[in-house]
């Protein structure tokens, strides 16, 4: 039996909007059987899989994927794939990125160390600019919870606000009474407030 594909992705992500999480899921894997190198339907069973055990940011992330198809679809299957791969519980990680000597986490990451990031942006270039730049291509890698915050607020800043909103969701999942993290959340909402 041969499954349209297209119809079925299109029925999937009708059901993810509807907040109808399992039968999204369910039509993603079907896809995801059929054709075993659909990233699209990859992504869609994790968003799925994620929304439906309560996790923050599901939402945001699926509507982000959402606008960036429309102007690229590769290369919105290729951030979301890394956002996803990220977000694998990339706080409690933190710990463990500690003790790993970060010399050999670098060989096998195409990432940079937002110091090192931040220290091009200290050099008078625009995070904006910079961020776009690399965006597509490499990895930030941030360590330290002050250089999380300093993110997330140049994010806001510079008008990554959706992308913003999916890590913070995320950071909030696994700490939800970080005041730090809420007042980030509150500077958003009045971001997103402002663009509407």
């Amino acid at each position: 039996m041969s499954i349209s594909k297209y119809k079925i992705l299109s029925q999937a992500k009708e059901s993810f909007s509807k907040s109808d999480y399992k039968s999204a899921l369910e039509k993603f894997a079907i896809v995801l059987q059929n054709f075993p190198n659909s990233k699209e339907a990859y992504n869609g069973v994790i968003l799925a899989e994620m929304a439906m055990s309560g996790e923050g940011g599901a939402e945001a992330l699926f509507d982000y994927y959402e606008i960036l198809k429309e102007e690229d679809k590769e290369q919105a299957d290729i951030i979301i794939s890394d956002i996803l791969q990220n977000m694998d519980g990339s706080l409690e990680k933190l710990g463990e990125v500690f003790a790993e000597p970060l010399r050999d986490r670098l060989e096998f990451e195409d990432g940079i160390l937002y110091k090192d990031f931040k220290a091009i942006v200290d050099g008078g270039e625009s995070f904006k600019e910079t961020f776009e730049n690399i965006m597509f291509s490499t990895r930030v890698i941030i360590t330290q919870k002050d250089d999380f915050v300093d993110f997330l607020e140049n994010l806001i800043d510079n008008g990554f606000s959706e992308m913003a909103l999916a890590y913070l969701e995320n950071a909030l999942s696994a700490y939800p009474s970080d005041e730090v993290l809420r007042k980030l959340l509150k500077k958003l909402a009045k971001g997103f407030k402002s663009e509407n």
